[in-house]
C-alpha cells in the first residue's frame, strides 16, 4: 500500500496501530522525493539518517501515544536540525553542523515526526522568490513559476506529495505567500504561541506549518504550540477536547488492508462575524479581479454555513511604506556578519538599502508601533476575522533572482505578493486558504487574518472552505 499522498493524521493512525511501520512510510516518502525533487527543487538535503530515526520512532514504547507517529516532515534550512547544517539559503553561512534541534523540530521528533529533509529558500528568507545558490525552487503546477517565498521548498514539498506537512516560518508573508503559489494550507501563528526561529527579525518571524488538509494543519501546530487541544480546533473553531482516532484494519490471505478513519470528521456549525475586503490595498496598488472574486466567493460560502458577513475597504496608504522600510532594516541585520562577497546582489541590495533608511531614521520602526499600539485593532474593527487575498498577481516566473538588483526585486515583490506583511507588523494570526484555480491554472488562496488568540477560528473556517471547495492538487501528480 502506498503511504505518500495520504495525510499526516492517517499516517500517525494506521503506524500507531501496528498497520504499517514508520521506516515503510519513510522510505516510501523518500522514493517519492527522489522521483519528484528533480523537477522542483524543494529539498537543499535529503537526509539519510531518517531511516534509521523511523527505526528508533517505531521502537519506542511510547508509540501508541505519539500523535505524528512516523510522519515524514520537511523543514526550512533556515531551523537547526542537529547534524545538519543550515544554511539559510547562502554560500556566505557556516557549513557547520547543529549541535541541537531547534524547539520546534524537538517538538516533532518528540511526537514521532521522522525529518526527511531540509528545504531550499532564498538567500536569507529576504524574498517571496525561491531562488538561492542551492537551486530554484519551482512551482508543482507550472514549473515555469516561482514556488513562492521564502519557505518555498516547504510549500512545494506538500504540495508536490513528497511530505504531507512541513515546517516553515514567516517574517513578511513567508508561510502564506508560497501557500498560496503552491496550492496548500499555511498559518502564521501569533506572538508567543509558538517558539520563533533563532533570528525573529525583531519578532516579526513566526514559525509554522504548512499541510494539504485543515485536520493535519492543525495537528501539527498543536505539536509546535504544545497544545492538544488545538489539534481539533479545525472542527468548529473553538478548543475542544481532542478525539480518538478511528482506525480499522482488516487481514486477508496474509495482506494487511487498511481502511482510513470513518467520515464523521466534517466542521461543525459555529457563527462568527467576517469581514471581507477583496480589494485592500492602497490606491495605486493592483489586484487581480480573479483573485478578489475568491474572496467574495470564500464570504459567500462562510455566509450559507452560517457566520455574519460585512464588507471591509483598504488598508491604510502609510501602512504599505511602512512595511516595506521594515522588510529593508530587517534584510540589513540579517546580512550583518557575513562576508558580503559571497552574498548574492539581490542580498547585497536589500542589505545597503536597509543601512541607508536607518541612517536616516526611516526604519519602520514608528509606523510599526503605531499599527501596533492602535491601528490594527481599529481598523479591523468589530470582526472576528478579516477574509482578504494573499497574492495581487500570479507568482513571477522562477528565474534567478538573486543576480538581479534592488529596484527589479522590490517591485517585483511588492507587485505580486503585497497583502501579508501587515499582519507580522502587529503580530496577528493569519493564514492561506486554498479555495478556487485561476485561468492561468495556478491555484488561488485566500487570506484569513485573526487578533491575538484567534487560530481557532482561522482553522474551523480553513475547514469549512476546504469542507465546500475541495482539495485541489497540481495536475499531472499521482497519489
Amino acid at each position: 500500500m502506498l503511504w505518500a499522498g495520504r495525510s499526516a493524521i492517517e499516517i500517525a493512525a494506521a503506524v500507531r496501530q501496528g498497520v504499517v511501520t514508520a521506516e515503510t512510510v519513510v522510505e516510501q516518502h523518500l522514493g517519492v522525493i527522489a522521483e519528484r525533487d528533480p523537477g522542483v527543487g524543494a529539498f537543499r538535503v535529503v537526509r539519510a539518517a531518517a531511516l534509521d530515526e523511523a527505526r528508533a520512532v517505531q521502537q519506542r514504547a511510547d508509540l501508541a501515544d505519539l500523535p505524528l507517529a512516523g510522519v515524514p516532515v520537511a523543514v526550512k534550512d533556515n531551523l537547526e536540525v542537529a547534524g545538519e547544517s543550515t544554511r539559510v539559503g547562502s554560500a556566505a553561512t557556516d557549513d557547520v553542523p547543529a549541535a541541537m534541534d531547534h524547539e520546534t523540530v524537538a517538538r516533532l521528533r518528540a511526537a514521532g515526526a521522522v525529518v526527511v529533509g531540509l528545504t531550499n529558500l532564498p538567500e536569507l528568507g529576504l524574498v517571496a522568490f525561491g531562488d538561492s545558490a542551492y537551486g530554484t525552487v519551482r512551482n508543482p503546477w507550472d514549473a515555469s513559476r516561482t514556488a513562492g517565498g521564502s519557505s518555498s521548498g516547504s510549500a512545494a514539498a506538500v504540495a508536490a506529495g513528497m511530505v504531507p506537512v512541513a515546517l516553515g516560518n514567516d517574517g513578511m508573508g513567508s508561510l502564506r505567500i508560497p501557500g498560496a503559489c503552491c496550492g496548500v494550507l499555511a498559518i502564521k501563528p501569533g506572538a508567543s504561541l509558538v517558539p520563533p526561529p533563532s533570528d525573529d527579525w525583531r519578532g516579526l518571524s513566526e514559525n509554522g506549518p504548512l499541510a494539504a488538509t485543515a485536520a493535519d494543519l492543525s495537528l501539527m501546530l498543536s505539536v509546535l504550540a504544545a497544545d492538544p487541544a488545538l489539534a481539533e480546533a479545525w472542527r468548529g473553531g473553538r478548543r475542544q477536547e481532542p478525539r480518538p482516532p478511528m482506525l480499522r484494519s482488516i487481514w486477508a490471505d496474509d495482506d494487511q488492508v487498511w481502511e482510513p478513519p470513518p467520515p464523521h470528521d466534517s466542521p461543525e456549525p459555529f457563527d462568527l462575524r467576517l469581514a471581507y475586503a477583496p480589494q485592500p490595498l492602497p490606491v495605486g496598488l493592483l489586484m487581480d479581479g480573479e483573485f478578489q472574486a475568491a474572496v467574495r466567493g470564500a464570504a459567500e460560502t462562510l455566509r450559507v454555513a452560517g457566520h455574519t458577513i460585512v464588507e471591509h475597504g483598504r488598508l491604510p496608504a502609510w501602512l504599505g511604506p511602512a512595511t516595506i522600510a521594515t522588510w529593508l532594516a530587517r534584510a540589513s541585520e540579517a546580512a550583518d556578519g557575513l562576508d558580503g562577497r559571497r552574498l548574492e546582489r539581490r542580498s547585497r541590495a536589500l542589505a545597503r538599502a536597509g543601512h541607508t533608511l536607518a541612517r536616516l531614521g526611516l526604519d519602520g520602526a514608528r509606523g510599526r508601533k503605531r499599527w501596533q499600539d492602535f491601528g490594527a485593532d481599529r481598523w479591523f474593527g468589530d470582526a472576528d476575522v478579516l477574509i482578504t487575498p494573499v497574492l495581487a498577481t500570479i507568482p513571477p516566473p522562477a528565474d534567478r533572482w538573486g543576480d538581479r538588483g534592488l529596484v527589479r526585486n522590490v517591485l517585483a515583490n511588492v507587485r505580486y505578493a503585497p497583502a501579508t506583511g501587515p499582519w507580522n507588523m502587529c503580530g496577528w494570526p493569519a493564514m492561506t486558504v486554498p479555495i478556487a484555480t485561476h485561468s492561468s491554472g495556478l491555484p488561488i488562496g485566500v487570506q484569513l487574518v485573526a487578533p491575538p488568540g484567534g487560530e481557532p477560528h482561522l482553522l474551523g473556517l480553513a475547514a469549512q472552505l476546504q469542507s465546500a471547495h475541495p482539495l485541489i492538487r497540481p495536475p499531472g501528480l499521482s497519489y
